[in-house]
């Protein structure tokens, strides 16, 4: 089933600098201090259309001249002028000659700066070097244990970005981190020992800045791939979604009116831990019958141990997918009742916030439609009628989404303006 071509819920005029809001972080924190200006003073409207002016070129890479800048911001070509201006001359853009003097082309200076991404799984640490804009420059991922206390993780982390040159002398500087862990975070802190026990209890921004030396936004790992499907993937556009990440967890990234919803604690989102049967097998966070129990990778492993051909070898999910691809009807059944699962969650989701878009991924995503008309099964079994026919999709990152959502996380909310850098 393809993508719904976006009709209602779509936003009106979004761009890519708006949501989480530049210069402000999940918590409220600023990456980059800004020049101190009352409110509705000469400072503070520079400020304030400088700011305008660098949220579009984020948008729109190459593709704005002052002209196109002007109309975009309803601002005097005069003033559009000056702003380029400040902001070439600070470094922070590049004007590229065209025909005329507003003809000419306006991008983000490469170097301005660079951000960095991080995203700590439980067998993963990815790691990425983007752009100011939020793109991807260069990346790198590494299998681990998943034994690792969080400082040997951060160090395994900075060993890749070193080797990545992301903190060489000579590389344009690195203005913030991005830190993504898949698991509750409140106050830049893990909340759960028993989900991901090697950082339970620590102050993950303090111990990464510790690392790193620059400036760090701590995100749960769904959240940021709800941000980045909703800025660069499935669900770009639109005004409300849900991300469901499934792998050996499950967590959601809730955008609502183009925003990430955390909740009062920070911890929204882990429709994992939903019950669905209050007699089922106990979930590693002490609860019994968790939707995590019955749609995450060890339940598909556990499902079809023993019942795969032997030349398939190891039980993990892409074998598990390639065996039902290849009609092996113990895979097949495994990954529908996941599915079928999915979508009971799904429903208690879709009935309370009524998204207009639904997007997977995570590990268990990689199985395709093996997964997802189950789950719109489920769902329409579950939601009420109004809800029932939310398109249910494949998220477009795959497994780089929460990684992406780093470097977009933490390139939105560094504040670049004449005064900033």
């Amino acid at each position: 089933m393809s993508p719904p071509t976006p009709t209602a819920g779509r936003s009106a005029g979004h761009s890519v600098g708006s949501g989480v809001g530049p210069g402000a972080g999940p918590n409220g924190q600023t990456l980059a201090p800004t020049a101190s200006s009352a409110p509705g003073s000469p400072g503070s409207l520079r400020s304030a259309n400088q700011s305008r002016v660098v949220r579009l070129l984020r948008e729109g890479g190459d593709s704005w001249t002052q002209a196109d800048l002007a109309r975009a911001t309803g601002l005097a070509p005069a003033t559009v002028s000056t702003i380029v201006r400040d902001l070439h001359d600070h470094g922070v853009v590049d004007v590229v000659p065209g025909s005329g003097r507003r003809g000419a082309a306006v991008r983000l200076s490469p170097a301005a700066g660079t951000v960095v991404g991080i995203d700590f799984g439980h067998s993963h640490v990815a790691v990425a070097v983007g752009d100011l804009s939020g793109a991807v420059l260069r990346e790198s991922r590494h299998h681990t244990g998943g034994g690792e206390d969080h400082g040997e993780a951060l160090a395994l982390a900075r060993r890749m970005l070193d080797a990545l040159d992301a903190f060489d002398a000579s590389a344009p500087p690195v203005r913030g981190l991005g830190l993504g862990l898949p698991a509750p975070v409140a106050d830049d802190v893990v909340e759960s020992d028993a989900i991901f026990p090697g950082w339970h209890g620590v102050n993950a921004r303090e111990a990464a800045e510790a690392v790193f030396g620059v400036p760090v936004l701590v995100e749960n790992d769904a959240n940021l791939g709800a941000l980045a499907e909703h800025r660069v993937g499935a669900g770009r556009g639109y005004d409300s979604s849900v991300f469901i990440k499934t792998s050996s967890g499950v967590g959601a990234g809730i955008i609502i009116d183009g925003e990430l919803f955390h909740g009062a604690g920070g911890t929204a989102g882990e429709i994992g831990h939903l019950t669905l049967d209050d007699q089922g097998p106990v979930c590693r966070c002490g609860k019994r019958g968790c939707l995590e129990a019955y749609t995450s990778t060890p339940f598909v492993q556990q499902m079809v141990a023993g019942q795969l051909p032997e030349t398939l070898g190891a039980t993990d999910v892409d074998h598990v997918v390639a065996a039902a691809r290849a009609g092996n009807v113990a895979a097949r059944r495994a990954l529908e009742e996941a599915g079928l699962h999915l979508g009971r969650g799904l429903a208690s989701v879709v009935n309370l916030l009524n998204p207009a878009l639904v997007a997977v991924g995570g590990d268990m995503a990689r199985a395709g439609e093996l997964l997802l008309e189950p789950a719109r099964i489920g769902l329409r079994r579950y939601a009420l009628d109004a809800a029932a026919s939310t398109p249910v999709v494949a998220g477009e990152l795959g497994g780089r989404a929460s990684l992406i959502g780093a470097v977009l996380l933490v390139a939105e909310n560094t504040e670049v303006s004449a005064s900033g850098l």
